[in-house]
C-alpha cells in the first residue's frame, strides 16, 4: 500500500521535498552566516537586505507574542490548516494540486521551524528606499505563489463558467 503511495505520488513527493528542502538549507545558510558574522545584518544592497529575525507571530510577523500557551495554541492551529491542506491536494488535480503544495510545502518548513526553534526565521528584506516590505523567508514566497497561483485558477475558472452559462 505504501508503495503503491509513493508510485503513484512520486513528482508531487519530490516537488514538496525541493519546496520544504530549499526552505530548510536557506534557513539553515542564514543562520550559520549570522553566527559566524555576529551581526544580523549579513548583506545590503539598494533593493534587498538579508537580516535574519526570529519572527514568533504568523504570516510576516502578525500576531507576535511572549506568551508561550498563545503561540502553542497559534502552532497547533496552524497544523490543523496544514492537514485540511493536505486533504485538499489530494482532492485537486492539474495546476490546482501544484498550488496546493506550494502551500504545503511553504507551512511545513515554517511550522518546522515553530517546533524546532519557537520561531521562524525570516531574513528576506526587500524594500524601496525607506519602504521595507515585510521580513519574510524562502517558505512565504512558496505560500504566497501558491495562494496567488490559485487566485488565478480561481478567476480563469469563474470566467470559463459564467461564459457557458450565458451561452
Amino acid at each position: 500500500m505504501l508503495k503503491n503511495f509513493f508510485k503513484n505520488h512520486f513528482f508531487e513527493l519530490i516537488v514538496l521535498s525541493f519546496i520544504f528542502l530549499s526552505d530548510r538549507f536557506s534557513k539553515i545558510y542564514i543562520i550559520y552566516l549570522d553566527k559566524i558574522s555576529k551581526t544580523s545584518e549579513i548583506y545590503m544592497s539598494k533593493f534587498l537586505n538579508i537580516h535574519l529575525i526570529w519572527n514568533e507571530g504568523i504570516a510576516f510577523g502578525l500576531f507576535s507574542f511572549q506568551k508561550s500557551n498563545l503561540y502553542n495554541f497559534l502552532t497547533f492551529i496552524i497544523i490543523i490548516v496544514i492537514l485540511i491542506i493536505i486533504f485538499m491536494t489530494f482532492r485537486s488535480k492539474g495546476l490546482k494540486k501544484y498550488s496546493f503544495l506550494m502551500i504545503l510545502g511553504g507551512a511545513i518548513g515554517n511550522v518546522f521551524d515553530r517546533i524546532i526553534y519557537n520561531a521562524v526565521p525570516d531574513f528576506i528584506d526587500f524594500h524601496i528606499g525607506e519602504f521595507h516590505w515585510f521580513i519574510f523567508n524562502v517558505a512565504d514566497v512558496f505560500i504566497s505563489l501558491g495562494i496567488i497561483f490559485m487566485i488565478f485558477l480561481e478567476l480563469i475558472d469563474n470566467n470559463d463558467t459564467s461564459r457557458v452559462k450565458k451561452i
